[in-house]
């Protein structure tokens, strides 16, 4: 059961367009990245045309047509840590290199 203190990431995705392997993929990667800080991501199939939005709450973080197209996992990442945990270092997708 998840932490309801904890934020959840909602991906909405055009089930005509086949785009459920990226939402999967991409909310894979968030709750890899931020496991312990997310309640969950959730996946929401819509029949609307071109649909691909990425929210937490009520924030919409990444919309593919207001966005141009789909966000490099990069994007996605820093767009998550700065609503959820601005103080987060992403290592290498930060720029850091391995010491």
């Amino acid at each position: 059961m998840s932490d309801p203190a904890k934020p959840v990431v909602t991906i909405s995705y055009c089930i005509g367009c086949n785009w459920l392997l990226r939402a999967s993929w991409m909310g894979q990667e968030l709750l890899s990245t931020f496991h312990g800080q997310l309640g969950g991501v959730t996946l929401v199939p819509s029949e609307i045309g071109g649909t691909f939005a990425i929210q937490i709450g009520e924030t919409v973080i990444w919309e593919r047509k207001r966005d141009g197209g789909f966000p490099d996992v990069k994007a996605l990442k820093s767009r998550v840590r700065d609503q959820i945990a601005p103080d987060k270092d992403l290592g290498h997708l930060d720029g850091h290199k391995a010491q």
